[in-house]
């Protein structure tokens, strides 16, 4: 179905709505170690990227949680039916483009998915957006470091969710990975994000 506007009344974020949809400012940064040793070890036995494996984890998180569902869009606050994830990809330019890999409960469907979409950006130089069908939760990968957390700019353009990392940790037989999670204080509260958090550390723990 296509997005469509929907009254705040409706979503439950009235409130959150008047306090925070002109506010210079509404975004919210909320950051949380993960421990990714299972994560690591399913990688390893399939044979999979851990950062797509990490963003599907992302959008099984997410999809469970309503509020992820909706995003103030300008002035308006706009209802989804889909998800995706968005990653940012080195082209063969040696620029950047982001890649939106739609969300889908099975994971060799999304792998296939997201192996072909981001080759797709790489090679043609060119964004993937599916912003006009799916509610877009972004993430950036910074692997050359490890980061202890990450605050993102608000510009005011984009009101998306948006999550950051670095490289995982090793302590003794564990991996850990500190996470960045950025929200618009419209589109959910600190309950909602706190859910969301442990919600993707059991997806992380629950993937075979």
């Amino acid at each position: 179905m296509t997005p469509k506007e929907i009254d705040p009344h409706d979503a439950g974020r009235a409130v959150a709505y008047s306090l925070w949809s002109s506010a210079p400012n509404p975004t919210i940064t909320f950051f949380k170690t993960l421990d990714v040793t299972n994560l690591a070890k399913v990688c390893r036995k399939r044979r999979l990227k851990f950062n797509m494996a990490t963003v599907y984890c992302i959008g099984k998180a997410a999809s469970g949680v309503r509020e992820f569902y909706t995003l103030p869009v300008g002035d308006k606050l706009i209802q989804y039916d889909s998800i995706a994830v968005s990653v940012v990809v080195k082209n063969r330019a040696g620029d950047i483009n982001s890649c939106d890999i739609r969300f889908s409960e099975n994971l060799d469907d999304f792998n296939r998915d997201y192996i072909s979409s981001v080759a797709w950006v790489a090679d043609n130089c060119a964004d993937r957006d599916l912003s006009a069908d799916c509610m877009v939760i972004g993430s950036s990968a910074v692997l050359d470091t490890e980061l202890d957390g990450v605050i993102g700019m608000y510009s005011g353009v984009f009101n998306n969710p948006f999550l950051f990392w670095g490289k995982y940790r090793r302590r003794m037989f564990h991996f850990y990975l500190p996470i960045s999670f950025q929200f618009h204080h419209v589109q959910m509260d600190g309950a909602h994000a706190g859910r969301f958090l442990a919600c993707l550390q059991d997806e992380i723990r629950r993937l075979k």
